[in-house]
């Protein structure tokens, strides 16, 4: 089979679409994520037949634009282990939080909170309030103020 042959015989965007392989992955992802990465795989494909490599087999295509789309899904935020010797490590995340304080930010996190509210006066407050009292009890400083990014 010629190397015009083989390009030919790459399925179309349309067909591909079609496939009942990639239903799925469509219905879950979004058919415009699942055509980029068909256009991608077909991309790749040409690439390789004009590279001197056999044309991918029409499993193999599947298979290329079910890792593309899972790739491109996949968060980029993952977890690692610090081996640097820095406890507090500002390119890894800073310091681990405790289950107490995630718990704490989930159960606030899964919908609106009084971050800026007064409850009590029904008014807008301050969002300093949350931390202020804590930290002067735990430091016994007579006011406190928390700062984001302070590098």
């Amino acid at each position: 089979m010629t190397v015009h042959d083989q390009l030919r015989s790459l399925p179309s965007v349309d067909v591909l679409l079609q496939d009942p392989a990639l239903r799925a992955l469509i219905e879950a992802h979004g058919r415009e994520l699942a055509v980029e990465a068909i256009r991608a795989s077909l991309a790749d494909a040409r690439r390789s037949i004009l590279d001197g490599h056999p044309a991918p087999s029409p499993g193999a295509l599947l298979v290329w634009i079910g890792e593309l789309v899972q790739a491109s899904v996949r968060p980029t935020l993952r977890p690692v282990i610090n081996a640097t010797g820095v406890v507090i490590h500002t390119n890894l995340g800073r310091a681990p939080l405790c289950a107490a304080a995630l718990e704490a930010m989930v159960a606030v996190g899964r919908g609106y909170s009084n971050l800026e509210y007064d409850l009590q006066a029904g008014v807008r407050g301050s969002r300093y309030v949350h931390a202020e009292n804590l930290l002067c009890r735990l430091t016994g400083a007579e006011g406190a103020l928390v700062v984001n990014n302070n590098a």
